[in-house]
């Protein structure tokens, strides 16, 4: 058996168990091997009752006190016992296992390990795992379990004995680092490095096992960047983009006006359009900071210099929203262009006319989803593509756009700041605008970091606020349950928050595990004040612009990264009314207080961006909420933002000796980053 072998070959693994791991995208031992876990739980000493705090998963010892009771109907049995220790007693509830009854009835010492909630009558551990007699966690304490991602029918179990057996397979051979940057930067050997990524026997182990891997992944990322960069620059410049008095007198009717940093962007980016070269340009900029109107300026000089722009939003509602504003802009301000929107969820005569439309060229401002990069649309001259950083373009689907062969322009937007020296790395291939100033006449997000003693005042500010005709955002980190992490949960949260809010107050529910359609329908309902609260996951980060929307509040604050936390606060805050950001955290240690309290007096996103790459460390890797930026399997580019520095100085050093990477010691890294070129589509996303 090899990396190549198919899963089912592995001992206790048949055709249905082998279809459980398809859906989570291992079909393969190899794919089995670098199937690592997203978290791990920790088996740690004990913790005295007395100190138990709401939401922790924690360890606790003691005897049972008093009698154990079975309660409830058939259908749902709930067992309750008190475990009494030196310090306090806790009360502990089981579902549907009121055999324990007998099995815990028999005295002697308990050990329990859980998570603790806050229920009416005080702290509450739920469905804690057993060792009886406490004998047993002392073989566990102090490991490390690893935790996998699942899906449904798939056991956390059924993973590990799989990766035991895989792991047999390792071998040096496989191992795609060159030995002399192994060697500089001491990494862990490599089939080591393989076994302590899914086995660790401490934290430390893991770290450098995960040091190893990371570099990997920025490695391969950043060479497959600066391949294509080499590749574009010599792209020229063949579309003819004059100065249009229609972009001057449409400046001049806007209700205010551009800030410096906006005019600046904007300079730039007609200086590009209107050089030598094919722009390719990112402009960062905060939510709020008007980075839509800057796109729209760019629409109207490839329009009104009688080429097409195209504009793609991640999704079809954000698309259509974007659609309706620039019409609006457009017959307001008498601008003789026509726009069309393109989405997936159109009947096939309506995607049939949108097409005849494109291809004649009637349409100049063409908006939508993937729809717009589909083989059936061909654009009569596209001569601009916007995107957000999302969808990056490379050679072929800028060849593939644009149908004769020209390159269009490339404009991508992004709403997450990040400092400059990583964005440099990240975006390589493009030049870098900043919109660093926010509109004069937008108010400032008021903004506080509460514990989760303040829940019931926090809920009765936002019914004051629905009430007054506004809505909110209550975000949560999980979809539902998991006895591994200590985290509130979007489905269990909408339920308990409809029946606290009542029946006049409309609570909804979003998180990424919903269909496309199903996600669009919320956000369309949210939109038109259909849904007053919205509880979600942090899919809202793309979402629609809600100005209605004045309160958000974030559930477990202290389990994400500060840019992100940024990114989510900037969901409220686009309209007229002042808006207000909580922060609910159940977490007591100071590290948590310095970096929300970073949040609580800044709305600055490069300023927060900053201090979340000063503050976030190797440390911080348990349970670890991705910065939203890349979609990297391992690395986080705030976290690891030292180890990106190095994997892009070494792609450089790399290169500049050896352009094509023939040298012998380069064969396994040359294979690896065709491969991932190929399997990324990184010429169609980047």
């Amino acid at each position: 058996m090899n990396e190549n072998s198919r899963i089912i070959e592995l001992k206790g693994i048949g055709e249905k168990t082998a279809e459980l791991f398809a859906r989570a995208g291992v079909r393969t031992v190899g794919d089995l091997i670098r199937y690592y876990p997203r978290s791990y739980e920790i088996f740690e000493d004990p913790v005295p009752i007395a100190e138990v705090c709401e939401g922790w998963v924690c360890t606790v010892s003691g005897a049972v006190f008093g009698r154990i009771q079975v309660s409830g109907n058939r259908n749902m049995q709930v067992t309750t016992l008190y475990l009494k220790d030196l310090t306090g007693t806790l009360k502990v509830i089981w579902f549907r296992m009121p055999f324990l009854r007998t099995t815990l009835g028999k005295g002697g010492a308990l050990t329990l390990r859980g998570r603790v909630m806050r229920k009416r009558d005080g702290l509450v551990m739920e469905h804690p795992e057993i060792y009886y007699p406490s004998s047993k966690y002392e073989e566990k304490k102090d490991s490390m379990q690893p935790v996998y991602t699942l899906t449904a029918g798939l056991t956390n179990n059924a993973v590990v004995k799989a990766v035991r057996q895989a792991l047999e397979c390792v071998n040096a051979r496989q191992d795609i680092l060159p030995e002399s940057l192994a060697a500089k930067y001491d990494f862990m050997p490599y089939e080591a490095a393989v076994k302590k990524m899914h086995f660790p026997e401490n934290k430390g182990e893991f770290l450098e096992a995960r040091k190893r891997f990371v570099f990997e992944e920025f490695l391969i990322f950043t060479l497959s960047l600066r391949r294509l960069k080499d590749r574009e620059d010599r792209a020229g410049n063949t579309f003819e983009l004059r100065d249009c008095p229609e972009i001057d007198r449409f400046l001049e009717e806007l209700p205010y006006s551009l800030t410096g940093a906006q005019r600046k962007v904007w300079n730039e980016i007609r200086s590009d359009m209107q050089g030598d070269f094919i722009m390719s340009r990112l402009v960062q900029g905060d939510v709020g900071s008007g980075k839509t109107v800057v796109a729209f300026l760019a629409l109207l000089l490839a329009g009104l210099n009688r080429y097409q722009g195209a504009l793609m939003a991640p999704t079809e509602v954000l698309a259509r929203q974007h659609y309706e504003n620039i019409s609006a802009m457009l017959e307001e301000h008498h601008i003789p262009l026509q726009a069309e929107l393109l989405t997936g969820s159109m009947t096939a005569k309506q995607k049939r006319e949108a097409y005849e439309r494109i291809e004649s060229g009637e349409a100049s401002i063409v908006i939508g989803t993937h729809a717009l990069i589909q083989e059936k649309v061909s654009y009569r001259d596209l001569a601009l593509v916007v995107t957000d950083e999302q969808h990056r373009f490379g050679v072929k689907q800028r060849e593939a756009l644009a149908g004769k062969g020209k390159m269009p322009h490339i404009l991508v937007m992004s709403a997450t700041p990040i400092p400059r020296t990583l964005a440099i790395i990240l975006y390589g291939d493009l030049d870098i605008s900043v919109i660093d100033e926010m509109p004069k006449n937008r108010l400032p997000i008021k903004n506080c970091v509460v514990d989760t003693g303040y829940r019931k005042t926090a809920y009765n500010f936002m019914k004051k606020q629905v009430e007054d005709g506004r809505q909110c955002y209550v975000i949560c980190p999980m979809v539902e349950e998991s006895e591994a992490l200590e985290a509130e949960n979007v489905l269990d949260y909408s339920e308990m928050l409809s029946e606290i809010m009542g029946d006049s107050v409309r609570v909804g529910c979003l998180h990424g595990r919903m269909k496309q359609q199903e996600k669009d329908e919320i956000m369309e309902s949210f939109g038109k004040n259909e849904i007053q609260i919205l509880v979600s996951t942090t899919v809202v980060e793309v979402g629609i612009d809600v100005p209605n929307a004045t309160v958000i509040m974030i559930e477990n604050a202290e389990r994400f990264g500060l840019a992100q936390l940024h990114q989510l606060r900037g969901r409220v805050g686009r309209g007229k009314y002042q808006s207000y950001c909580i922060f609910m955290t159940g977490s007591k240690s100071d590290e948590t207080k310095e970096r929300l309290d970073i949040l609580n007096h800044s709305n600055d996103g490069f300023f927060i961006a900053g201090e979340d790459l000063r503050l976030r460390g190797p440390g911080d890797l348990f349970g670890i909420r991705q910065s939203g930026i890349m979609n990297f399997k391992l690395g986080d580019v705030f976290q690891d933002s030292v180890i990106l520095k190095q994997a892009a100085e070494a792609a450089g050093e790399m290169l500049g000796k050896d352009p094509e990477l023939r040298n012998p010691e380069y064969t396994r890294l040359s294979s690896a980053l065709e491969r991932y070129i190929t399997d990324q589509n990184l010429e169609a996303t980047l």
